[in-house]
């Protein structure tokens, strides 16, 4: 049976790039569809009351426990990976780029853009080097960046924030499989069970 679920993320978060690839694998496991939904993670963080950038904010130990973390999982899903020289990333250009484009275009361009920034350490805020990216993917970078100031790509952004947020998000990436909110790249267990009909005791 066909099954749909929707993936939230931002370019920001280096753990929604991590899950960018996996998310497919488990869809494609379980004959399910994803939905790429790009949100505003600093307007989520923001509306929480939260740290903009929280693994900035942790302890020392903590920190190089963290960064650790993210390589030793960009070598176990064998993604390019380096931590980039521009950090927090102001992501708000290339979310309303990829918003403009729906199914498979929407995540072959977020594809590439994750990759320009987390495995290039490009700087994807830039118009220029975005401009780039686009073309390189095979899309039209002078409309889509024309396309960013429309006040219904800025409406669309600003909805997948706040339908995160209401559905319980703290963070990206996360999951909603049907009244599920799940959140984290390491997380696809709770993923792939509630695409198989999961409902657990405790919510």
């Amino acid at each position: 049976m066909s099954r749909t679920f929707d993936y939230f993320y931002d370019f920001s978060s280096p753990y929604a790039y991590l899950a960018h690839e996996e998310v497919e694998l488990v869809a494609s496991t379980h004959n399910a569809e994803v939905r790429w939904r790009p949100f505003l993670l600093g307007g989520l963080f923001h509306a929480l009351g939260t740290a903009q950038a929280p693994i900035l904010e942790a302890s020392e130990n903590k920190r190089k426990h963290l960064l650790l973390d993210l390589h030793r999982w960009a070598e176990v899903r064998d993604l390019p990976w380096r931590w980039p020289s521009r950090f927090p990333m102001m992501t708000v250009l290339p979310l309303r780029a990829v918003l403009q484009l729906e199914g498979d275009d929407r995540k072959v361009l977020s594809r590439a853009i994750f990759r320009a920034y987390w495995g290039g350490d490009q700087d994807i805020s830039d118009a220029g080097v975005l401009g780039g990216i686009i073309n390189e993917a095979g899309f039209d970078a002078a409309t889509l960046l024309a396309g960013c100031s429309a006040p219904d790509v800025k409406a669309k952004l600003r909805a997948n924030t706040e339908e995160l947020l209401q559905a319980g998000g703290v963070g990206a990436p996360a999951f909603v499989v049907g009244d599920m909110h799940i959140w984290g790249q390491d997380r696809f267990e709770f993923v792939e069970r509630a695409l198989q009909g999961w409902k657990p005791q405790t919510g």
